[in-house]
């Protein structure tokens, strides 16, 4: 039960943060290994991207690669969130005073966002490669033709085999063990010290809300870097004229910040904190609400 509610909880945030997850897939495509004036800049933002791509595509657009984004977002909170509860519930998170144990917190919160990634990376490959796919006048990146996501499954494995469903699984995973200790860190550690003020006594959904805002501010500013990584590392592809643009992780890295500065690193931060916040606020939101739901019933 543990992992299923951890499964609908990011399944159901992810309806509505999609939008910002197509934008800043976008903006981190944009001028790929290429200095800032050497490239045309067909997404200016947050906002301008939102309205470039209801324009040229469709409002719908915004909505690309929703499926596969779904099943992500269960696979992988389903598991992160479950491994975390677990040890909640067990009391791993905590000192013998029965205290949050900030070592043992960060400890756990890795270890479930670690394994969550090996889960959900063959989703993440396939969102990434649908949300690029875009009209020839705003196209950024490697462009892949996909009828729907079974349909991006089927030719990934056709063309590139079981490998192709891990591509930039190391800057993934790395990605949501830094993202899950920063993320359910916070989260836990928020909720204990608005607590201690005798905060949220009376609401558990607002301090859930409370708690889960600050814990998005950290999450977006520890992975933009790692989540910049493993979206070129989805869309790159097979070799099929030429060289890899990336050997792997630091590779890409490396790249990035050689050719487009730190500024490469940091593209699309303000679209994927707009999608963090919300769906850390929305899936924290609900897998506290289900937990306490469930935790009643049982009693």
């Amino acid at each position: 039960m543990d992992f299923i509610i951890g499964g609908l909880a990011g399944a159901g945030a992810t309806i509505f943060t999609n939008p910002m997850d197509v934008v800043k897939t976008r903006l981190q495509l944009q001028g790929e290994l290429r200095a800032r004036n050497e490239h045309t800049t067909r997404y200016r933002g947050i906002f301008h991207g939102l309205y470039v791509i209801s324009k040229n595509d469709g409002a719908l657009a915004l909505q690309k690669g929703l499926a596969p984004a779904m099943v992500l977002g269960f696979c992988m909170n389903s598991v992160r969130l479950g491994i975390y509860h677990i040890a909640e519930v067990q009391g791993w998170t905590k000192t013998k005073e029965g205290d949050i144990s900030i070592h043992k917190t960060i400890f756990w919160s890795s270890v479930s966002g670690f394994v969550s990634g090996l889960a959900a990376n063959p989703a993440s490959v396939v969102k990434t490669r649908m949300q690029s796919a875009a009209h020839p006048s705003i196209a950024v990146g490697r462009q892949y033709v996909y009828n729907g996501m079974i349909d991006g499954f089927v030719k990934i494995y056709k063309i590139e085999g079981t490998r192709g469903f891990f591509a930039g699984v190391n800057a993934t995973c790395t990605r949501l063990a830094v993202g899950s200790a920063a993320q359910l860190t916070t989260f836990s550690t928020a909720k204990e010290l608005l607590q201690s003020y005798g905060l949220g006594e009376r609401s558990p959904l607002g301090l859930a809300f409370a708690a889960s805002c600050l814990s998005g501010i950290m999450v977006a500013l520890a992975i933009c870097p790692l989540d910049v990584v493993a979206v070129r590392l989805y869309n790159q592809g097979p070799a099929a004229k030429g060289e890899l643009l990336y050997k792997g992780v630091f590779d890409c890295l490396s790249k990035t910040y050689r050719t487009e500065g730190l500024h490469g690193l940091y593209k699309g931060l303000g679209p994927l904190y707009l999608r963090i916040a919300p769906h850390t606020t929305l899936s924290l939101v609900i897998w506290d609400m289900l937990n306490i739901l469930i935790s009643n019933k049982n009693r």
